[in-house]
């Protein structure tokens, strides 16, 4: 087996995992809902390897990310919808398909163009598909995307359509005002069911907020969700100098050691 293309390697090693003879049981009794959360798992740590560049863990991850697709792939063969090769050969039509300017007579003029084209194509073969969905122009956005991911991807199609802010000072606007309308909320009696809807607003215009100033919200979030994890760790560092833990008599050490901990990262 060792002299077997690589990528032929890994399916029959799949493959043998998931004979019903001589398989591995836990193998064995994954499904395509079981072995989901792993394949979201093993994007997500693609995604923090590329973010430390670690190229080293980039290879390892994206390895782990492929024996996802080997291993569905492998699970809808067996019930007879498709096969690696099947879901090679999709992709490979894809891309051709959606680089007309490269494979094809198409000329297109520069980066935007060329996004303005690919988006006919997407709603040409979303309007194609037999699955009975909308083919609106909200269409085909992945409902399982992280919930920020998504907000952008729904703002950039209706902006393609020309549904979208002019100005910049609009944007803070907007944020400005949800911001207001979560105030308001927090009057005596107020309605819990509108406290999150007006904070789904607020992140929602955030979201737009971040797209308008060039900025991916998703990133943004993970690295500040990395800074925190960062300083919270110094924090933690400097009270046990002091022979202290985290807790609420010592709220005013915690604010002084994360104080420096900003200080020492802006130096």
């Amino acid at each position: 087996m060792t002299d077997t293309p690589p990528i032929d390697r890994l399916i029959a090693i799949m493959a043998r995992l998931r004979d019903p003879e001589h398989g591995c049981p836990w193998d064995l009794e994954q499904t395509f809902r079981t072995i989901l959360p792993y394949t979201l798992e093993e994007a997500y740590e693609v995604a923090e390897a590329i973010e430390r560049e670690d190229m080293a863990a980039l290879r390892d991850e994206l390895g782990d990310l492929l024996l996802q697709v080997v291993f569905h792939s492998r699970m809808a063969e067996e019930d007879g919808h498709f096969a690696f090769p099947d879901v090679v050969a999709a992709i490979c039509d894809k891309l051709i398909r959606r680089h007309p300017h490269v494979f094809g007579a198409a000329e297109l003029a520069d980066t935007a163009a060329i996004r303005v084209h690919w988006e006919q194509i997407k709603a040409a073969e979303r309007a194609g598909t037999e699955s009975g969905e909308s083919n609106g122009i909200l269409a085909g956005v992945a409902r399982a995307l992280p919930a920020l991911v998504r907000a952008e991807k729904l703002q950039r199609r209706a902006a393609r359509v020309g549904f979208d802010w002019d100005e910049l000072s609009a944007v803070f606007g907007k944020v400005e005002e949800e911001l207001a309308e979560c105030r308001a909320t927090l009057a005596e009696h107020a309605d819990p069911t509108e406290r999150v809807h007006e904070i789904g607003d607020l992140l929602f215009s955030c979201v737009n907020l971040a797209r308008h100033m060039g900025v991916d919200a998703e990133q943004a979030l993970r690295a500040a969700n990395q800074r925190f994890e960062r300083r919270f760790a110094q924090v933690e560092c400097g009270l046990r100098d002091q022979g202290l833990e985290p807790s609420l008599e010592t709220r005013e050490a915690m604010e002084r050691h994360w104080t420096l901990a900003k200080a020492a990262e802006r130096a």
